[in-house]
């Protein structure tokens, strides 16, 4: 039975606490629009989002006004480009995703994902020709985002994917140097890319996924922070009940927005992605979470064990909550869309290398992290070479989304906007790794990958 106490604990949850569903994404199949003419492909991939997504804003909308719930955002993820391009006589896949930002401004729609390429062991020539094309891809639309794998736990880590990924990045940042490199927001590079995952940037539809699904991707940081607060000095066992009861009524409205949001368009549901994904809002932020802990600031020694804590309680929690919890599912630790991160970044208690550390035990990785718009495309890449290898040797998704910010060097502030916030840019290391990089080749699985 449900009692008016619980009513009202929700009703909190959602007004004063941020509680929200933070996006809806449909995943649509484009298998079926590869063409030899990349100008029919680019007709067909338009025609069946827009078929597929019509009604996806207007359902969320619907279904927030009813249940009271916000829901930010309303997304698309597809087929990774690369494997229907292929199919396509040309260079150059910039028509590929013109085509999705025609598709998703028409569907109006808040992003679209899955200009993507699987290569953690190779590449073909259709990941060879997406690659390149990433940088004129999402200097030339808004709506658009990318994802590559360079990494597996069963395959390794493909360094010449690693390398030419540094390259890409730095090239998006000069095209995009007009906005701060804000191309370089919309790219993401993965070790363990889960096919599931309904956040942007790394969204794509699965090959393993069925023609139409909706995942729902829940956050609540401020929730949990405010059950925090009435356990105040308490042990650390009762903090960890405390965030997993919590995470399960999270999870539950998700769950809920999920199977009617599937109904009403009448496609697949797919997975409920529990991850307390932060907004630059005041009160939505997992640094401050990790601070009512105990921690002066995050970003301080201990804030490795608090974030561990945290991100195993959300998901013992949420995974009682729903029938296929999937995606990432944990704690997001985004730099600039975090301003409990932001103001730890400013004051000097969290700089990369403990973030990196941080990453071993939350859900994604190196997120939304500003550096100096002179950082050479080596020590990006070595940046990426040393989150793939902590997802490879864990057997987790870890990932990097960094931006090297033109013209702009350590301490100065950026302004993104929106949900995307400010960034301090922040420090690396300034000695080489250039020839470590250039070594290439594919570092080998791990021992751990041999289990069959």
């Amino acid at each position: 039975m449900i009692n008016k106490n619980e009513v009202w604990e929700t009703i909190r949850m959602l007004q004063d606490q941020k509680l929200d569903i933070r996006t809806i994404t449909m995943g649509i199949s484009l298998r079926e629009c590869a063409d030899p003419d990349p100008g029919k492909a680019c007709r067909k991939i338009y025609d069946k989002i827009t078929s597929c997504a019509r009604d996806l804003v207007k359902t969320g909308r619907a279904i927030a006004s009813e249940y009271g719930v916000p829901i930010v955002n309303k997304r698309i993820a597809v087929t990774p480009v690369s494997v229907i391009a292929e199919a396509s006589k040309t260079e150059d896949y910039l028509c590929f995703a013109l085509a999705l930002e025609k598709a998703a401004r028409e569907t109006g729609v808040n992003f679209i994902g899955g200009f993507s390429a699987l290569i953690h062991k190779g590449f073909t020539k259709g990941d060879a020709r997406l690659i390149q094309s990433i940088p004129s891809a999402l200097s030339e639309t808004e709506l658009v985002c990318s994802s590559v794998n360079v990494a597996t736990t069963k395959a390794g880590i493909n360094m010449d994917a690693v390398r030419e990924m540094g390259h890409v990045i730095v090239e998006t940042a000069k095209r995009t140097s007009s906005r701060y490199g804000i191309g370089c927001a919309k790219l993401v590079v993965f070790a363990n890319a889960p096919e599931d995952n309904p956040f942007m940037a790394g969204a794509f539809h699965g090959i393993g996924e069925s023609e139409c699904v909706i995942n729902v991707g829940v956050s609540g940081p401020g929730t949990v922070k405010a059950a925090l607060e009435k356990v105040r000095g308490a042990d650390f066992g009762t903090v960890a009940e405390t965030i997993k009861r919590i995470a399960f009524k999270i999870t539950r409205v998700g769950q809920l927005v999920a199977a009617e949001a599937a109904q009403r368009l009448g496609v697949s549901s797919g997975i409920v992605d529990l991850s307390l994904a932060p907004t630059p809002e005041i009160g939505d932020s997992v640094a401050r979470i990790l601070e009512e802990m105990g921690l002066e600031s995050c970003g301080t020694h201990g804030s490795t064990a608090a974030l561990a804590l945290l991100n195993d309680a959300v998901k013992k929690g949420g995974v009682m909550a729903s029938s296929h919890v999937g995606g990432l599912s944990g704690a997001f630790i985004p730099v600039s869309e975090d301003e409990g991160m932001i103001d730890a970044v400013e004051k000097g208690a969290l700089g990369i290398d403990k973030l990196e550390a941080m990453t071993a035990v939350c859900s994604v990785g190196l997120d939304m992290v500003a550096v100096p718009g002179n950082t050479s495309a080596e020590t990006i890449a070595a940046i990426i070479a040393d989150e793939a290898a902590i997802g490879v040797v864990n057997n987790k998704t870890t990932a990097v989304r960094i931006i090297p910010v033109p013209g702009k060097n350590v301490g100065d502030r950026i302004e993104f906007g929106g949900l995307l916030g400010s960034a301090v840019v922040m420090r690396v290391n300034p000695f080489s790794s250039r020839d470590f990089i250039l070594r290439g080749g594919r570092i080998p699985a791990p021992l751990s990958s041999l289990k069959n």
